[in-house]
């Protein structure tokens, strides 16, 4: 008995049975048009030559057209230069600056920025930053740079815990300022607001490690070269390592800087290619201070003997002074940027703590303009007319305080997904309102419309701030992401919220009709 066939004999006597029905189609499709080619060419020919032409002519026109489309289409693109933004300036710092000062902004920190860098300018200074972890050797090897200055070390645990500063002047007398940063790890992991404002005023940064680099070290090595300034690796305490040991270091740390740069990079401004990382420049120093050793007497009997270790520093002076060479003006243009990025960020920061501030006073403003609308509606289905009125107002509002143009569509649609919402909510929130509100005696009938009046607050506020996160995070009013925020902001914490726009209730009803007593209590 034979055996069955295998798969993969299956699988080829399929694939030829597609072949062959795939070249039976292609036949009778080109036989099809050789029959319809040679009829239209036929008729063409019984008619006047004119019309033969111009049926030719169009023919040609509809495949050219086609052909360019199609080419449009699937030709492979290149993809351009991302989009920057314009350089930024003083200049341009000032005027948003100006901007920021005639809407009410605090901006004093900003310009305090900008006063230390104009002051940093006047001096003539280069200003050189020193990073690393607790206990590396930061603060002995500026010692070791500067044997007049007196500065506090420890072995154990760091001791540097805030920024100090110390001049320099290198061996071809150029005044450099060298900051001693607190150790990274010491204030937590990756670089703090402060260490990566200093580093973009700083125009050259040093990082000190005293080994190969651990994940967290790495990371904030290369948090340091994304902010794009000159940066020496220092490694310290190389007294440690045999000459072999030494150099199988430096190698292993040398492939690890040298990941994401260009071959040219380092050659000069002009040549470095858009997006590469600079060149980081990799020095072994000894810091000096005092190390144990053991000592065999002539006796043969041994003893610990503590030695003063002699600072190397000359490789680290000689990088400090090479970039002080290569061109000095890159290095001060490299420094305002890094200052401009500074400011612009601290700005941006500014202008978004002043939009939050706003958006909350305004949805305040509306909320409680909603509840006295409530109260002071007569008519049946007067008071929809009047929030309708007031909910297109708070986000034509918010919408110019964000600066982010809205449709008129996407706020009715906003506004007809907060009304099936609220309808959902209603009965929940108008219980809430009125549960809050007995809480204070001495309202009494009044309590029915009070409770509207609570609930109107409440559902104004859940509604600006669904508004103003949606055009906060997504720069953009979204309608049915900002009706899924304004549907959960409705429900949170909905006891505290109704007690708090019960007492405001309360205030503007006493302010509406004097005669409503407050009572003890209320």
């Amino acid at each position: 008995m034979s055996s069955p066939p295998s798969a993969s004999r299956l699988i080829r006597i399929a694939l030829g049975l597609g072949i062959a029905l795939l070249t039976l189609l292609i036949l009778w499709v080109l036989l099809s048009l050789t029959d319809q080619i040679l009829s239209v060419w036929q008729g063409l020919e019984r008619l006047p030559a004119w019309v033969f032409w111009f049926y030719g002519l169009a023919l040609l026109g509809v495949l050219a057209a086609g052909g360019y489309a199609l080419w449009r289409l699937l030709r492979s693109r290149r993809p351009g230069p991302a989009t920057r933004e314009p350089p930024l300036d003083r200049e341009a710092l000032e005027r948003r600056l100006e901007e920021d000062a005639a809407a009410g902004m605090d901006i004093a920190a900003v310009r305090r920025e900008l006063a230390l860098l104009q002051q940093r300018k006047a001096a003539g200074r280069i200003h050189v930053s020193f990073f690393g972890e607790i206990s590396s050797g930061k603060s002995s090897l500026i010692k070791a740079l500067l044997p007049e200055a007196v500065l506090e070390t420890s072995a154990v645990g760091g001791t540097t815990r805030e920024i100090a500063a110390y001049a320099w002047h290198s061996p071809s007398s150029d005044e450099l300022i060298l900051t001693d940063m607190p150790g990274t790890n010491e204030v937590g992991q990756g670089l703090d607001d402060m260490a990566r404002a200093e580093a973009l005023r700083s125009h050259l940064v040093v990082y000190v490690c005293d080994g190969d680099l651990s994940r967290t070290q790495y990371q904030e090595l290369q948090a340091l070269r994304e902010l794009g300034k000159p940066l020496i690796v220092a490694l310290n305490k190389t007294d440690r390592y045999r000459r072999e040991e030494l150099d199988l270091l430096q190698d292993r740390l040398s492939e690890r800087l040298a990941e994401g740069v260009s071959p040219d990079a380092g050659q000069g401004q002009g040549r470095r290619r858009r997006g590469a990382r600079r060149r980081v420049d990799l020095v072994a120093v000894q810091a000096g201070g005092r190390r144990e050793v053991l000592v065999v007497g002539p006796d043969g009997m041994e003893r610990t003997e503590v030695r003063d270790l002699s600072p190397r520093v000359d490789d680290l002076r000689e990088a400090l002074q090479r970039h002080l060479d290569e061109d000095p003006a890159v290095l001060e243009k490299l420094c305002d940027t890094s200052v401009f990025v500074l400011v612009a960020r601290r700005l941006d920061e500014a202008e978004r703590a002043h939009r939050t501030q706003r958006a909350q006073e305004l949805t305040v403003s509306y909320s409680r303009k909603a509840m006295i609308g409530a109260m002071a509606a007569v008519a049946p289905g007067s008071d929809l007319i009047i929030q309708g009125y007031l909910g297109v107002s708070l986000v034509k509002e918010l919408s110019a305080l964000y600066q982010v143009p809205v449709r008129e569509m996407d706020t009715d649609l906003l506004l007809e997904l907060a009304r099936k919402r609220v309808a959902r909510h209603a009965t929940i929130i108008l219980a809430v309102a009125g549960n809050a509100l007995k809480a204070f005696p001495g309202v009494g009938t009044l309590v029915g419309g009070l409770a509207q009046a609570v609930a109107y607050g409440m559902i104004f506020e859940a509604l600006g701030k669904a508004v103003a996160q949606s055009l906060e995070s997504r720069g953009a009013l979204r309608p049915a992401q900002a009706a899924q925020v304004f549907e959960e902001s409705l429900s949170e914490n909905l006891e505290a919220r109704a007690r708090r726009f019960a007492r405001l209730a309360l205030e503007v009803a006493r302010a509406d009709r004097p005669g409503l007593e407050k009572k003890p209590g209320a």
